[in-house]
């Protein structure tokens, strides 16, 4: 004989109930009516900071000649650094190298080494860019023979774009608002903002080392700060 199995009728009413909360669980959502634009905004600042580029290069018949005129060198550049008012931690090395110097090969045969180079590279950041030309005679006249360059940068770049990113919204409004009329649709409120890039400002200038008698002319312009923002706006539905 056959068995049969029966199921209780709550049971049977739980799947019968169940079965159409599956069905619309699996239909995909609507996705809603936007419109995504970005706004842009740009300040213009002198900056307040900046770092310098220099070094100590010698010369000597074996490495140890060479690392030792290096040290007393750049250990004379230091100690002017310090005496000119500068704070230790506002300079350190940047890099630190020894290479052999070889001869021209000729005739075939192998070239061979002529010498060694050792060089010293340390930046310095200034708090007060009044001091660069200062700071930049002192090392020349201290005994460094490279000036790599200078980089000008604002300290507190992302407080000074707090009001450029309101502006920056607003752009983005104006332009949200031109392709919603042009749609023939009403603009609602934003749906997510997003800063897609602040730009910190860096101007170098390149600065040629030598023994000047004259103080070292520097110019650290203006720099422009901008920002830029991603909106989604909602677009409003129809009553």
């Amino acid at each position: 004989m056959a068995k049969h199995t029966f199921l209780p009728a709550l049971f049977l009413a739980a799947l019968a109930v169940g079965a159409p909360f599956a069905a619309r669980a699996q239909t995909p959502t609507e996705q809603p009516a936007v419109i995504s634009v970005t706004g842009e905004a740009r300040i213009s600042i002198v900056p307040d900071m900046a770092q310098i580029d220099a070094g100590v290069t010698s010369e000597g018949k074996t490495a140890r000649e060479a690392s030792d005129a290096n040290n007393a060198a750049m250990g004379k550049v230091l100690l002017a650094l310090k005496g000119a008012g500068l704070e230790e931690k506002d300079y350190q090395t940047l890099r630190l190298s020894l290479q052999p110097q070889y001869t021209a090969a000729k005739s075939g045969a192998p070239a061979t080494i002529s010498g060694y180079r050792a060089s010293n590279r340390v930046t310095i950041r200034l708090h007060d860019i009044t001091k660069v030309a200062n700071v930049i005679d002192t090392m020349v006249t201290a005994g460094a023979n490279e000036i790599g360059g200078i980089g000008f940068t604002v300290s507190e770049a992302s407080m000074l774009l707090d009001g450029a990113r309101a502006h920056a919204i607003a752009d983005a409004r104006r332009k949200a608002e031109i392709y919603a009329k042009a749609a023939g649709v009403t603009l609602g409120t934003p749906v997510s903002i997003s800063e897609e890039g602040a730009a910190q400002p860096l101007f170098r200038a390149r600065v040629m080392g030598g023994m000047a008698a004259a103080p070292t002319p520097i110019a650290q312009g203006e720099e422009t700060l901008s920002i830029t923002v991603g909106v989604v706006w909602a677009i409003k539905k129809e009553q």
